[in-house]
């Protein structure tokens, strides 16, 4: 991503923070070391915790953790996937129950119920999945979220208010169905700026934004940060964080490990407090690419849902040792790709063609017996059942590859032993293969989903979002599970819109827009810049034919 440079200098010049040199100059406790060893406090503190405890069956989530969020300050809360930082911002938004330990807010005890009594109190959260109808309009969705919402012409009139105030322009009579992500979002943000919040907590808030977008958002946190309100900043993706965060804390094993100022801490030393260790970034081995795997021509198909994207003459190849990237702000047809792709919508039978052979008709299971795997973007209920226990979720796609089944029976001990292959593999942290899918993080979750397909041996694999949610060192070793998959002549093709990721991975890059898919380009041609342009629909973008 983009290094955010001006936004950096604006945000390195709050008042809040003196500068550590280095990593260690933070001690662990989140204090920092003035002239001749004394610690300097910050003393204006909103959110302060102290020895927050919360345990599961089999798991502690939370191990005594305590920090502050001072005023006015952007706080990031790191940690790899399963470290607890899920269960503290629920604790903190009401959503869980602390075993033991105490928070107060503004200096007055904050014990919130239920997220009601945190919004009460001034504490606001976007959650990294929307929560929107999208059937409704923007003022009906944010009427929903309000416990006494005002006439809706009262309360469009007051969205644009703080829309244009915060620079986040929203029309409140459009339907939510029409929105991009990047819109989507805005929604969300503006229905917590209408509460007026004094701490703003934020969940993997750039997943799914273009860098512009990105920019925009960054702008607005600015903002609100100089207005004094306090963000408590979630996310995987480390440069944004050090271009954004005053402060940070890392948990590890549910435990806090350390505190750091991130302008004056690399991406990589933050990963590594995160791991506990050094890790290894992927490596592209020198390959060559073999026949063509998989072809698409002229491929279009109506939208998967009635607020869906309608694919329009796509058309692709990728080849045995390559991995072709498909990058796209969300919603403009990824869905319906991976879906035409796994052959869970059905086309004319030569718009895809495997290894030569026309597919298009063929089902999920036909296509994953002649070596096409897919792993859809929602783990959860779509690539995950979600109270299915591990072993049944291995079962549900491998059964026919791995041989899970003989004459119409389970082997539940294969089928175990392969889940816990899985497990051992791709370092899915979880009490064992017997623990139902939901119990696990959204990064654990996503590690097994992948790591599921990949140890199949597909000979072309679909992947969307392959690291979403999952912390830098698991999304670098599944980065390099792609690339080994590709040095054993597999092909893949990877849909995501991680800039970073397709980058880095890929040996071509195309765009996803309104539902058309752009000519492939040599990945080293781009810079990101071009990329972000090409994702948000600039004129000028080269499509493989042109539309109907």
């Amino acid at each position: 991503m983009p290094k955010y440079a001006a936004r950096a200098a604006v945000m390195r010049a709050g008042p809040h923070v003196r500068h550590c040199r280095s990593p260690n100059a933070c001690d662990r406790t989140g204090a920092r070391q003035g002239p001749g060893g004394a610690e300097e406090r910050v003393s204006t503190t909103l959110l302060s915790i102290r020895g927050l405890t919360k345990a599961y069956p089999g798991v502690t989530a939370n191990d005594d953790v305590s920090f502050d969020v001072a005023k006015g300050e952007v706080h990031a809360l790191l940690g790899e996937n399963g470290a607890g930082k899920s269960t503290l911002v629920k604790m903190i938004y009401g959503l869980v129950k602390p075993d033991s330990g105490a928070m107060t807010l503004d200096g007055a005890p904050f014990v919130p119920t239920e997220p009601r009594a945190a919004r009460a109190s001034g504490a606001a959260m976007v959650f990294q999945h929307f929560s929107l109808f999208d059937a409704m309009t923007v003022a009906e969705n944010i009427a929903l979220g309000m416990e006494d919402p005002p006439r809706l012409r009262d309360l469009a009139t007051r969205i644009r208010e703080v829309s244009d105030q915060y620079g986040l322009p929203l029309d409140p009579a459009r339907r939510v169905g029409d929105l991009s992500a990047g819109e989507r979002q805005r929604v969300e943000i503006v229905r917590c700026l209408l509460q007026d919040p004094r701490l703003l907590i934020m969940d993997e808030p750039t997943s799914v934004l273009t860098p512009q977008e990105v920019r925009i958002l960054f702008a607005t946190l600015s903002k609100l940060a100089a207005d004094g309100v306090s963000i408590l900043y979630i996310s995987h993706k480390l440069e944004e964080i050090r271009a954004l965060c005053n402060r940070a804390t890392i948990l590890r094993q549910g435990r806090k490990v350390a505190s750091c100022l991130p302008a004056d801490t690399t991406a990589r030393e933050m990963a590594e407090m995160m791991v506990g260790g050094s890790f290894k970034t992927p490596a592209r081995a020198r390959r060559a690419t073999g026949e063509i795997a998989l072809e698409i021509s002229d491929l279009s198909l109506p939208p998967a849902s009635a607020f869906g994207t309608a694919l329009k003459h796509v058309a692709l190849t990728v080849r045995q040792g390559e991995i072709l990237g498909i990058g796209g702000v969300a919603g403009n047809g990824q869905d319906e790709l991976l879906a035409a792709l796994s052959g869970e919508m059905r086309s004319r039978a030569d718009a895809i063609r495997l290894f030569g052979q026309p597919i298009g008709r063929l089902g999920p299971e036909a296509r994953r017996r002649r070596r096409l795997l897919s792993a859809p973007e929602q783990r959860l209920g779509h690539a995950a059942a979600p109270d299915m226990s591990l072993t049944e979720n291995a079962f549900l796609t491998a059964k026919d590859r791995e041989g899970l089944a003989r004459r119409g029976f389970i082997g539940w001990r294969a089928a175990r032993g392969f889940a816990e292959k899985i497990i051992s593999t791709f370092d899915v942290r979880t009490p064992g293969p017997d623990t139902a899918a939901r119990a696990l993080s959204g990064g654990n979750l996503q590690k097994f989903v992948i790591g599921r397909e990949m140890l199949q041996r597909p000979e072309v694999l679909v992947v969307n979002q392959p690291t979403w949610g999952v912390d830098a060192a698991a999304a670098a070793s599944i980065r390099q599970a792609l690339l080994d998959l590709t040095a054993s002549g597999a092909a893949v093709v990877c849909i995501s819109q991680d800039l970073d990721e397709l980058m880095e991975i890929s040996d071509r890059f195309a765009v996803l827009n309104e539902g058309r898919l752009s000519k492939a380009r040599t990945t080293g041609d781009l810079s990101v810049e071009d990329i972000g342009l090409m994702m948000g629909g600039a004129h000028g973008m080269e499509v493989a034919h042109a539309p109907a």
